[in-house]
């Protein structure tokens, strides 16, 4: 069996292949994402693209030390009528961006790449469409109170497997897209090796 590596450091997506038997090694690609979504941003880049954007580096940067590996890389955005919305650098952003969401509906775009010798081999974008119900400030600060500081800014604001889930009145697309690994396509691609 080729060795599988995720550079990601995200926790949710390491528990999502395990549970469907695919068994990696992490190793965080590290990349600084801020610069590369005000470079994509200022071209007029669609949030789709940014997210593909960034998993294709993320992986590509450890494909190229770790020759004859697959590497997955992995990355998720909001995307709110065009504006790209990342995930939080703090608990007032954090409430900020639950404002934002309160009550319209967004799409959670994730994208994920497989990388060898240290370039992309195959790529997919998925999207789902949530519709957040309406709140008050008061029930926003009340639900990110609830939230740990490492599952608010590794994950998106809110946490659909968990205490999340209770934020929206609709959702529509892969419950793994959403948690930020579109597994399913990767077990069809993986099945190629």
């Amino acid at each position: 069996m080729i060795e599988i590596i995720l550079a990601s450091k995200s926790k949710v997506r390491k528990e999502i292949l395990n549970k469907n038997g695919i068994n990696c090694s992490v190793l965080p690609s590290n990349i600084d994402e801020d610069i590369v979504k005000k470079s994509l941003i200022k071209e007029k880049a669609t949030p789709e693209t940014i997210s593909k954007n960034l998993a294709e580096l993320k992986a590509n940067k450890i494909s190229q030390t770790k020759l004859e590996k697959i590497v997955i890389g992995a990355d998720s955005v909001i995307d709110l009528n065009g504006e790209l919305i990342s995930k939080p650098e703090s608990r007032e952003e954090a409430l900020f961006i639950l404002k934002k969401l309160n009550g319209k509906k967004h799409n959670l775009i994730s994208s994920v790449c497989i990388s060898k010798n240290g370039s992309m081999v195959w790529n997919y974008t998925d999207k789902a469409t949530l519709t957040m119900k309406t709140f008050d400030e008061k029930d926003l600060i009340s639900y990110l109170e609830k939230i740990p500081d490492e599952s608010l800014y590794a994950y998106n604001v809110y946490q659909i497997e968990g205490e999340g889930r209770n934020l929206f009145s609709n959702i529509e697309g892969d419950e793994n897209t959403i948690m930020g690994l579109p597994i399913n396509k990767i077990k069809e691609h993986l099945n190629n090796y």
